[in-house]
């Protein structure tokens, strides 16, 4: 059946069939220190399926609506398997959503059901709840609360068909309105099977989980695909701080995490470079032997992340150039995958070989890409993409649908990028993030913001444009500043001259008409999507700095 699974599984539900079938007595889900409350395949359909029964006895048959909203957890997988494969339609929601966001994205989706963790129910207006026919405790499946009107036996499950909805994702990406992405059973099972041809993973591999499954990365990648292969996937019951990182890898000792860059990024800022900077053995050589140098620290790395690990997925946002380097020259097992939610997620993927830093590689298995209204004297242009994975559209609306297509169908990713002459795609950065300069050049923040990133006790930015001018939003490391002494007269000194060292390393680094005009700090931390990309659209007219903050509480 293994050979025939990629010409059958073409649905959720052929894909929860036959791993259910195939590899019942592995284990599919595990918390990362205790098999209690972890699910085997076999464990995961009997659950599933009485779930499923229970969604029929109150009504909620195909084509119905059903929300997830849940920190990762084995359960969740249960609650979305007992949904996907009977012809419901699942609505995750991002588990960091505000109460706001969760009733804006039930109303539009009309869910009739919700699959809530204790943690995040208060998220649930009452509102909400009293118009739900059932509303589901994910951490113990008992049911909280229930439209016994409803109880009919009626809802009527249904074998789905590959261009039916399996799931429709919402967000809000970096530009604040809110998009449902239509997502059907082809579209995630056609991605699946491109996760298998572009690395193959078996029985034997160990996932380790740690982002968030309503994002559709984390979905296709670390739920889908591993149960495509009979593998397991452990859970942190925690958000992934470093310490409980460092724990879980130990125990689990993983093959297979997918990452954003910022964990990544971090552990270079936070760990390769103090290890680099206290040893003076590691700085002669750095100086004089570096590609030995991350050699030796990426051995170390490997053994840090569990010692096993074979592939490190980073995607969700472009990887810092230094970092990237860094992890080449340390012959460290990642892997950069692009795409979006859009397309369920993966387009484009660079391992082994084909890495080259700044550079997603090339289009993956099935999919195909091209560069639309390419710029002849730069050669930039959009990405445009075309497969199986592509999604239906936008949920309620066909304008916004239209608008992402090109007149010959190819989906527009927003992105912009060159092909090198060997045919790898580096973007440049997003076109609705472009700026454009005073003499009519392409300025690409993005760009601008990797050399700000590299200075050092910067911890994050964001360049936007003000009355014209280039201005850096930039937040320090923790130590950098201390902020309990604001209202101290030397404060705004030390603040000034930070300021000023960083235009200055930034400038110097940038070309002429990339350079920032000014530099605010700011303390707060920037406001985040799931995937850990700064939501820019919150920065683009007025951000309050560190002097604003100071003036509104009177000091």
């Amino acid at each position: 059946m293994k050979r025939m699974r990629e010409k059958y599984v073409d649905t959720l539900a052929k894909l929860y069939e036959y791993a259910t079938t195939v590899y019942s007595k592995k284990q599919y889900t595990q918390w990362y220190d205790t098999k209690k409350g972890g699910y085997t395949y076999s464990e995961l359909k009997a659950k599933c399926d009485s779930l499923s029964k229970k969604l029929t006895q109150y009504g909620i048959g195909a084509g119905d609506k059903v929300a997830i909203l849940s920190q990762s957890m084995p359960n969740w997988s249960v609650a979305f398997f007992s949904i996907a494969p009977f012809g419901r339609i699942a609505i995750p929601i991002l588990p960091d959503s505000s109460e706001n966001e969760v009733t804006n994205i039930l109303n539009h989706s009309e869910s009739k059901v919700i699959f809530v963790s204790q943690r995040l129910a208060s998220k649930v207006s009452q509102e909400c709840r009293d118009k739900m026919t059932l509303v589901i405790d994910i951490d113990t499946f008992e049911v909280i609360k229930a439209d016994d009107d409803k109880f009919t036996c009626d809802g009527r499950p249904s074998v789905p068909t590959p261009e039916d909805i399996a799931a429709i994702l919402y967000t809000s990406g970096t530009t604040g309105s809110a998009k449902g992405v239509v997502l059907s059973h082809r579209n995630l099972t056609s991605n699946v099977i491109t996760c298998y041809h572009s690395c193959k993973r078996t029985e034997k591999d160990r996932w380790l989980s740690i982002l968030p499954m309503a994002h559709t990365l984390e979905m296709t990648l670390s739920m889908l695909y591993p149960m495509y292969c009979g593998a397991t996937v452990y859970y942190l019951p925690k958000p992934p701080v470093a310490s409980l990182l460092l724990k879980a890898m130990k125990i689990v000792k993983p093959t297979t995490i997918l990452s954003v860059p910022l964990i990544i990024e971090k552990v270079y800022r936070n760990s390769v470079l103090p290890t680099i900077k206290k040893s003076r053995t590691l700085t002669w050589m750095n100086e004089n032997m570096n590609g030995l140098m991350c050699k030796i620290i990426g051995m170390k790395l490997k053994k840090t992340f569990g010692g096993h690990i074979s592939f490190f997925g980073i995607g969700g946002a472009k990887l810092d150039p230094e970092v990237e380097e860094f992890l080449l020259k340390a012959n460290f097992p990642y892997a950069i995958g692009y795409g979006l939610t859009e397309t369920s997620p993966l387009l484009g993927y660079a391992m082994n070989g084909w890495r080259a830093v700044g550079s997603f590689g090339y289009p993956v298995y099935n999919v195909r890409l091209k560069l639309h209204n390419v710029n002849p004297e730069t050669g930039e242009g959009e990405v445009v993409a075309k497969g199986p994975n592509v999604m239906l559209g936008y949920y309620k609306d066909p304008v916004r649908t239209k608008s992402v297509f090109t007149e010959d169908g190819w989906f527009r990713t927003n992105d912009i990028a060159v092909k090198d002459e060997k045919g790898r795609y580096f973007i440049k950065g997003r076109n609705n993030n472009m700026i454009l300069g005073p003499s009519g050049e392409n300025i690409y923040p993005e760009e601008i913001e990797s050399v700000i990133n590299n200075v050092d006790g910067v911890n994050e930015s964001i360049v936007v444009e003000r009355n014209g001018r280039l201005v850096a939003l930039v937040q320090l490391d923790e130590n950098m500043i201390e902020w309990d002494k604001e209202g101290e007269d030397n404060f705004y000194e030390k603040l000034d001259a930070m300021k000023e060292k960083i235009q200055k390393m930034v400038n110097k680094n940038v070309n002429k008409t990339s350079q920032v005009s000014s530099v605010e700090v700011m303390k707060e931390p920037f406001e985040k999507t799931a995937t850990q990309k700064i939501r820019r659209f919150k920065y683009k007219d007025s951000a309050p700095t560190v002097e604003e903050e100071s003036k509104s509480k009177g000091e």
